[in-house]
């Protein structure tokens, strides 16, 4: 039994004509009487009993025309729900993110588009370290991630996408002396215990400008992962934080930010996912992603 024969079967009986029910098919009626025989012939016997004028249904056909329903309709039902699938309107797309990508916008932006336009995919998100989540990606553990760009991201299996690029600022307590500055410049850092992200690391840019800018006088009190913990610790006066500048807008108590007169220091958010993906919907969470990015949204 085919799909084909219920729905030839479904069309004469709503029809009670053969003539009719062949039209409705687009197909010739000698033909769809031929595969209604054959029908009969699998089932064993009679589904219509035919008069010169209509044909009505046996009692086994009434049966066959119930059942058949329901049988046509899961069909139907599976053909739209792979058909969105293979569209990423439905699926799971689960991101991971550094602290400060949330205070960048970007992400949220993002996040928020997708809802709208793919309300019925699965959204799972979760904070993780930048330099865990190039390993989350290729373990199957995240799909995409947003981090500050930095030496992890460049292993030959994750594509990179820029997400965002901002100027760094300096974070520090309200009563240390560089507080009285409204601007910062690189050599006022000299000597200063330094607060740096873990992914800025010693091949990362910023760790290299002010490495070969400062030599000696350059030196690393503190380190975290947490964007938190890098506020905490410049607020309780032990060091100097190095943040992008959207981190500006976090209100901590005994906390300023200054502004740092280098213009080759800037601090890179970008977006990571896997090479080859084979998920529908985070292929269309990438995409989306890239386009409001080349638009400027």
């Amino acid at each position: 039994m085919e799909l084909r024969h219920l729905r030839y079967f479904v069309a004469v009986a709503e029809e009670g004509h053969f003539g009719r029910a062949a039209e409705r098919l687009n197909i010739v009626q000698p033909a769809l009487s031929m595969q209604i025989k054959a029908l009969e012939t699998e089932l064993g016997g009679p589904l219509f009993i035919r008069t010169s004028r209509r044909v009505e249904l046996t009692e086994a056909g009434i049966l066959l025309l119930a059942e058949a329903r329901l049988t046509l309709e899961q069909v139907e039902h599976t053909r739209l729900a792979v058909e969105r699938a293979m569209r990423g309107e439905t699926g799971r797309v689960r991101v991971g993110f550094a602290g400060n990508a949330i205070f960048s916008g970007k992400m949220i932006a993002d996040l928020r588009r997708f809802r709208k336009t793919h309300p019925d995919a699965e959204i799972i998100i979760q904070e993780i370290a930048p330099q865990q989540q190039v390993e989350a990606i290729l373990a199957g553990r995240i799909d995409i991630g947003y981090t500050p760009d930095n030496s992890t991201t460049t292993d030959p299996q994750i594509r990179v996408q820029q997400a965002g690029n901002w100027e760094i600022m300096i974070a520090l307590c309200d009563d240390h002396p560089l507080a009285a500055h409204p601007h910062l410049t690189v050599e006022m850092l000299a000597d200063e215990p330094l607060v740096l992200y873990d992914a800025h690391d010693t091949h990362e840019n910023l760790t290299v400008v002010l490495a070969r800018r400062l030599g000696e006088r350059f030196h690393v009190a503190h380190r975290s992962n947490s964007t938190l913990s890098v506020l905490a610790i410049a607020a309780a006066g032990l060091g100097l934080a190095l943040i992008p500048a959207p981190l500006q807008q976090v209100n901590i108590p005994g906390l300023v930010y200054r502004n740092l007169n280098a213009q080759e220091l800037t601090a890179n958010l970008v977006m990571i996912s896997r090479m080859q993906e084979p998920g529908n919907a985070v292929s269309a969470y990438l995409a989306m992603a890239a386009s409001s990015m080349a638009n400027g949204v």
